[in-house]
This record gives structure tokens, C-alpha cells and sequence, in this order.
């Protein structure tokens, strides 16, 4: 397995296929997955002349199962250590979820010289919690009922959330028993502290001023029908506080739809890489 180990001992698992000299596109999974949810855009990328990159977050699938640092100030300097450490230069960075804020983190604090293009699919800046100054959020005790559930009934809860999440309880969904059981393996790979943690991590950050300072071309890609970060409170307010941003809204698509829509997903994915 390709790992490096950070400054504070934990090892960092990671994905590198393609030719050195191609530009580089690295993938940002989701919570609590790992490198292993973009498994149709390393292939699809792959076979058009890319270097992919995808890392599994620490606590996540086979990196170092972390009990401390597990936020996004962490996740942004972990992910900023590999690109360092893999030489990447003129890359595009793409996130899905919470990899969506670490994207957003990365590029705002680490990523200016590296950075060619960001993309944000389904992500969960600015900010998913609730408050006076977010009134559009989620309430925090969703938050802690998945808090409560991961730390006390994670196996089940694993297995029920990919519901929502590929959008199988809307009327006419293709449901496939592996994508769910895909989904539960990841997640059953990783850390139970360091997936604890990250939920704070991914609802109670503030991503808006990280937002406001990435100046590349960023792409902002979000389901109409996301039942995990509501699209109204999401990618339209992303695309309005970047400064060259381009939001692309899919009516009727889930939260996981570069799984379900994989096609739909790539193609679009492709034209701004290219574009």
C-alpha cells in the first residue's frame, strides 16, 4: 500500500494512478467513507490521460485510526502534506460531503501555488448547522442523533443511512444492495473516535471565509434532492460567496449522485477539467 507518515506519526493511505507527468485530479471522500467511494472517477479519469489521486482521511479506511485531529484544519494540512510530498502541482481538487470543506479549507490555506481548479459536489460548506446567523441549517440534534447512533449503533446505523443518502426511498430508485453494502464497508473500515469526531468537523464548521478567498475556477455540484446537505442552504449560497464560481443543480439527484449518476456526473466533471 502507498502511505506516508505525517509529522505527528499517523500514517495517510493513498491512491496514485496514472502517468507523474499528467495533471494530477485528487479526490476528497465523504464521511465516513474512504478513497474507495470514487472508485468510477479514478477509472473514468483514469482512462482520459489523468494522474488521480485519492486518500483515505485519517481515521478513515486504512489510514491511522486518529483519536486527535480529527477537524478541518488537520484534514486541510494532511491533505497539503501529501500534495507536498507527491510533488503535485497545477492540480484539480475534487470533493464530495465533508471532503467538499476540506477541498474548500485546503485550497484557501495551502493550495494557491498548487491549485489549477476546485469542485464541490454535494458539499458541505458553508455551513450545515442551524444558528442565528445560519437559520436556514440543520438542527443540531440531527447532528447529535447521528453523533449518538454512530457511537452507539454503528453497524446498524451504517446500513440504514445509504437509504437517504442514494436517494432508495424516492419513488422509481434503482436501489442496489452492493452500492449499500459498498457504502457500509467503507465506513465499518475507519475509526469509531476519529468518525465521532469528523460529524462535528463536517456540520459545525464555517467554511464561508475559505470560500470567499479561493480564487480559481471552482465548480459547485449539488443534488436538488440531497437529503443529507440540503441544497438550499448549500451549493447555491457556495457559488454566491466564491469568487469564480459556477453552480451546476440537479433536479431529483441524491446526495451520493456521483455513484448513482456516475455517468451524468463524469461527463460533467470532464467538461470543466477540460474547459
Amino acid at each position: 500500500m502507498d502511505t506516508i507518515t505525517l509529522t505527528d506519526g499517523v500514517t495517510l493511505f493513498y491512491k496514485d494512478w496514472g502517468p507523474k507527468d499528467a495533471q494530477p485530479i485528487v479526490f476528497h471522500h465523504g464521511w465516513p467513507l474512504s478513497a474507495d467511494d470514487w472508485d468510477a472517477q479514478m477509472v473514468f479519469f483514469l482512462e482520459q490521460g489523468f494522474r488521480v489521486i485519492a486518500h483515505d482521511r485519517r481515521g478513515h479506511g486504512r489510514s491511522s485510526q486518529t483519536w486527535t485531529g480529527n477537524e478541518m484544519d488537520t484534514y486541510a494540512a494532511d491533505v497539503a502534506a501529501l500534495t507536498e510530498a507527491l510533488d503535485l502541482r497545477d492540480a484539480i481538487h475534487v470533493g464530495h460531503s465533508t471532503g467538499g470543506g476540506e477541498v474548500a479549507r485546503y485550497v484557501a490555506r495551502h493550495g494557491r501555488d498548487r491549485v489549477a481548479k476546485a469542485v464541490l459536489i454535494g458539499a458541505v460548506p458553508p455551513v450545515m448547522v442551524r444558528s442565528e446567523t445560519n437559520p436556514g441549517g440543520t438542527p443540531i440534534a440531527v447532528f447529535d442523533d447521528i453523533r449518538r447512533n454512530t457511537a452507539t449503533n454503528r453497524a446498524q446505523f451504517y446500513i440504514d443511512i445509504t437509504i437517504p443518502f442514494y436517494g432508495y426511498n424516492r419513488e422509481g430508485a434503482d436501489l442496489r444492495e452492493g452500492v449499500r453494502r459498498n457504502w457500509w464497508r467503507q465506513g465499518m473500515m475507519g475509526g469509531i473516535k476519529a468518525q465521532v469526531d469528523c460529524i462535528k468537523a463536517f456540520s459545525e464548521t464555517d467554511f464561508t471565509e475559505d470560500l470567499k478567498a479561493i480564487a480559481v475556477p471552482t465548480l459547485v455540484m449539488h443534488g436538488q434532492d440531497d437529503q443529507i446537505v440540503p441544497f438550499a442552504n448549500s451549493g447555491p449560497l457556495s457559488a454566491e460567496l466564491l469568487r469564480n464560481g459556477t453552480l451546476i443543480a440537479y433536479p431529483g439527484l441524491p446526495h451520493g449522485m456521483p455513484t448513482t449518476h456516475a455517468e451524468r456526473i463524469n461527463a460533467d466533471l470532464l467538461a470543466f477539467v477540460r474547459g
